[in-house]
């Protein structure tokens, strides 16, 4: 009779402690699950100005996800290449419009990279934080030191990441 009682204090200690233990262990593995997949690049691209004068494609990595007001990643790395198609003086531009979070507000800000040497494609990497949505445009115009407001406005923007 002891030992029956021994058995099923025994037996309710470890289905106690195993319920326990499960939501923790369930919980650390969907963690590493999430915070993988959030931070597994997406390859973008390629993507091309009209006439097909300039090219760009590479990878997004969107990683610390927060859904709580307004859905943000932490951080955002845009990486890959950008190449000018024309044999011209004319340039490619990888032209990325970056909307972030700041309070409660979404304000945007231009980050672009240029290059003008003929099928030579030039590397970038940049990273922003607090980041809701990422759009791309390619222009093809002439060397400057930002892009012309046709390329800015004109056109539409191909969006490359958007929380949800």
């Amino acid at each position: 009779m002891t030992a029956t009682r021994a058995l099923a204090a025994l037996a309710v200690t470890a289905t106690s402690a195993a319920i326990l233990m499960t939501p923790a262990a369930a919980q650390a593995a969907t963690d590493t699950t999430t915070a993988a997949a959030q931070s597994a690049p997406v390859a973008w691209g390629p993507y091309y100005a009209p006439g097909k004068a300039a090219k760009t494609a590479g990878k997004l990595t969107a990683t610390g996800e927060d859904h709580a007001d307004l859905p943000t990643a932490a951080v955002v790395t845009i990486s890959g290449t950008v190449e000018d198609s024309t044999r011209s003086a004319s340039c490619g531009w990888a032209v990325f419009r970056v909307t972030y979070r700041s309070g409660n507000e979404l304000p945007s800000r231009n980050h672009w990279v240029r290059d003008c040497s003929y099928r030579t494609p030039k590397r970038f990497s940049v990273k922003h934080h607090d980041v809701y949505q990422v759009e791309l445009k390619v222009c093809s115009e002439a060397k400057a030191a930002k892009p012309s407001l046709n390329c800015l406005y004109a056109g539409t923007w191909k969006t490359l990441y958007l929380s949800k």
